[in-house]
């Protein structure tokens, strides 16, 4: 599988509610990650919109499910648009870049988020696990209505 292939196979599950598979394309130590601002170097220095370990990336998943998350009812339907996949490094990690366009419908109402995406990928057997995913939403210094979906 190529890095493209698997960026696409990652939206597919995402866009089909398979949540519990697309957990398991990241690695034990991944981070999950939305800046807050545009170049934002550090997550630890200046606040994130999202910033996930493995665990908690585990825990969004649950709550996704969980009978009790009315807030997250009904679940929205999404489709993830993938684009201008380029490969930055190659080697045990494999740096890819991509621009994200994710329209999300819930309750009604279609939201649509633009972003660009760095995935650290490593290899394992013919395909990828993601070590990293960082999201540079284009609008994140701007107001945001809580974003329930994955991105």
């Amino acid at each position: 599988m190529t890095p493209e292939q698997f960026l696409y196979h990652e939206a597919r599950l995402l866009d089909t509610q398979r949540y519990e598979e697309w957990l398991e394309l990241f690695t034990e130590d991944a981070t999950y990650w939305v800046p807050l601002e545009q170049g934002q170097k550090d997550p630890y220095e200046t606040s994130s919109i999202i910033h996930d370990d493995r665990t908690l990336l585990e825990l969004r998943v649950k709550q996704i499910r969980h009978p009790r998350a009315h807030a997250r009812q009904p679940l929205a339907r999404t489709v993830h648009q993938i684009g201008n996949v380029s490969v930055l490094s190659d080697g045990e990690e494999v740096r890819t870049a991509s621009t994200l366009t994710v329209v999300e419908f819930r309750n009604e109402k279609q939201r649509v988020y633009g972003a660009l995406v760095e995935h650290r990928l490593r290899k394992s057997g013919d395909t990828f696990q993601i070590a990293h995913k960082r999201i540079d939403l284009i609008n994140s210094e701007g107001e945001i209505d809580g974003i329930a979906i994955l991105l």
